[in-house]
């Protein structure tokens, strides 16, 4: 989907365990005054998975969630999103004991909508979302940043085979 940004890893040379909460670290502006962000970590198979075929290229959800922009710095306190403007969105992502084995790849979705699992973001500050009205539904693009002093990232909680 051309809605998705995608990073994917290089094929994996030796297993890598993850134990805890990533934590996403995404530095974004928008044209809106507000906006949903969703992170999902994903496992993905070997394009050839000789124990079952069916499985090659298979992407595995690992952990995924959300984070409406209008709660970037406070959950009690929200505010609109300043448009056009880079902000910094730091999120926990629901903790994941894992193993990534030899050949298989890490990939990071990042995603404005994980509708309709979550409700829709109207892209736009209104005080009670549950109220928007029709006209309070705006298009908007999202822009990731990816580089300098504006770089996201998702930080994975890996723990060594010693632990």
């Amino acid at each position: 989907r051309p809605d998705v940004l995608v990073f994917t890893s290089e094929a994996l040379q030796q297993p890598l365990t993850i134990a805890g909460n990533p934590i996403a670290n995404l530095i974004a502006s928008t044209t809106g005054t507000d906006g949903d962000f969703v992170v999902k970590l994903i496992d993905v198979f070997p394009d050839e998975e000789g124990r079952d075929p069916k499985m090659g290229g298979y992407q595995m959800m690992v952990t995924a969630d959300i984070l409406r922009g209008r709660y970037r710095d406070s959950f009690s306190h929200p505010s609109p999103i300043p448009a056009n403007r880079p902000q910094r969105y730091r999120f926990a992502l629901p903790a994941a004991n894992h193993v990534f084995l030899p050949g298989h790849r890490v990939m990071v979705q990042v995603q404005s909508s994980l509708f309709p699992l979550y409700d829709r973001n109207p892209q736009t500050y209104v005080e009670n979302i549950f109220l928007a009205k029709p006209d309070d539904y705006r298009k908007a693009t999202i822009r990731v940043f990816d580089g300098g002093d504006k770089l996201s990232f998702v930080e994975l909680p890996v723990v060594s085979a010693t632990q």
